[in-house]
């Protein structure tokens, strides 16, 4: 992403560099005469008054922080929302720093729950650090180490896998432990059960967490429905008893509980410039972005107004020739108007937008390598924290991919309108601190 403008700065005609910067929300950074120095970088709702604290004495301050005579230039880049902010902030410590960046924006590494199907008898741990090489076994990240914890727990109860951490060497002289005595586990520690079953149930684990639990409610839900179609009732309840149990289950994991492989988000934001709404992409374990999506042109819904849900269809209002004594039809319903001199028509087009938001999308998922372990530690981090916000509190707009791995390019717009509107009526305003 990079710092777009700069300025000199002097610090003994500090007031004139500063009224130079914009009153904007922007991450920035400050650079000594050394080129090699550390710089110093922030970010801020409003950059003049931010800066004009930092390189302006005060005498009513005189314990502030004041850089005025170590800095000789001053570098910035406007940004529209606070999650454009901290990715464009870490990238700036990434590459001064290296790995300390993730303590100087304190980003925890996210929890995850990892099926370690590479063991012989396969278990369930949880792991604050996925490697790439079992990232299609990881599956999160979710709000905390706890929360993960607890996921897994209550999962392992619907199951009979094994709990156990070290590794196993079957013998049939082994006294096993109490969750064999209760039933739920299989003990293969002393052959409790044949390889070929608990393959089995390790199987079905890792498609229980590969679908969220869906995958476990589809079996259970059409064996209910069979019981209950034969008239066996007291098993279509027990059955469904079952169904509400993993149900609970499958609500301690949010959407963005998927395999780190397959982990692909499309997030909207709002955009320095007010015609714009920034996309960003997370695929391959790395956050991308932001491409800008122009909304000239798009007709922004208004939330507020009570209309109908036809209004809130992304539409692009074509111009259309203007000739002289012309019809003017409306837009919603084609209805013939009075026939008004110098008035130009216009007609939805939604394949313009389809096509412009295409293209974005696009742009977002040209090939590119690996990240390496900050970079994919930082991103994931940032992407869990503005995750699971409170709604409140979370800006911009999630999309995730169909079944197919296709995006859903008409919901995308949608959010997009729903993202310049709160533009509009300056709904979306920067909450950096």
């Amino acid at each position: 992403m990079g710092l777009m403008e700069q300025i000199p700065f002097d610090p003994a005609n500090a007031a004139d560099a500063l009224a130079k910067l914009p009153r904007s929300a922007a991450v920035f950074a400050l650079y000594g005469a050394d080129a090699h120095a550390e710089p110093y970088v922030g970010r801020t709702p409003n950059l003049r008054g931010r800066l004009e604290r930092l390189l302006q004495p005060s005498a009513r301050h005189p314990r502030r922080l004041q850089l005025a005579g170590r800095v000789r230039s001053i570098k910035w880049r406007l940004t529209g929302s606070e999650f454009e902010s901290l990715l464009l902030q870490f990238e700036l410590l990434q590459s001064v720093y290296g790995t300390k960046c993730l303590d100087r924006m304190h980003l925890r590494h996210p929890a995850f729950v990892r099926f370690l199907g590479g063991n012989p008898y396969p278990r369930v741990t949880v792991t604050n650090k996925p490697s790439q090489r079992e990232a299609e076994w990881a599956y999160g990240p979710f709000p905390s180490r706890a929360a993960a914890e607890r996921f897994a727990d209550e999962m392992l109860k619907l199951f009979l896998l094994r709990r156990c951490t070290f590794e196993l060497s079957p013998d049939p002289g082994y006294p096993g432990c109490v969750y064999s005595e209760m039933k739920m586990c299989l003990a293969p520690c002393f052959k409790g059960c044949s390889d070929e079953r608990y393959a089995e149930e390790a199987a079905a684990v890792q498609s229980f967490l590969a679908t969220r639990g869906e995958s476990r409610l589809v079996v259970l839900r059409g064996e209910r429905d069979t019981a209950s179609a034969q008239l066996e009732f007291e098993s279509a309840a027990a059955l469904h008893a079952q169904v509400q149990r993993v149900e609970t289950v499958r609500a301690l994991a949010a959407e963005l509980v998927r395999p780190l492989s397959e982990l692909r988000v499309v997030i909207l934001q709002a955009s320095a410039n007010p015609d714009e709404v920034a996309v960003f992409l997370f695929e391959n374990q790395r956050l991308r972005g932001p491409v800008l999506f122009s909304t000239l042109g798009m007709r922004i819904p208004n939330e507020q107004s009570g209309s109908t849900s036809l209004f809130a269809q992304p539409l692009a209002i074509e111009p259309v020739p203007e000739s002289e004594g012309s019809e003017v039809r409306d837009l919603g319903t084609g209805t013939k108007g009075p026939e008004t001199e110098g008035v130009r028509t216009a007609r939805p087009a939604r394949g313009v937008l389809e096509a412009r938001m295409e293209a974005v999308l696009a742009e977002l998922t040209r090939p590119i390598g690996l990240p390496n372990a900050v970079v994919r530690q930082g991103h994931l981090a940032l992407l869990k924290r503005w995750f699971y916000r409170p709604e409140a509190r979370r800006t911009g707009e999630i999309f995730f991919p169909d079944g197919e791995g296709r995006w859903p390019v008409k919901s995308i717009l949608r959010g997009a309108g729903r993202v310049a509107s709160k533009m509009l009526t300056g709904d979306s305003a920067l909450a950096t601190r």
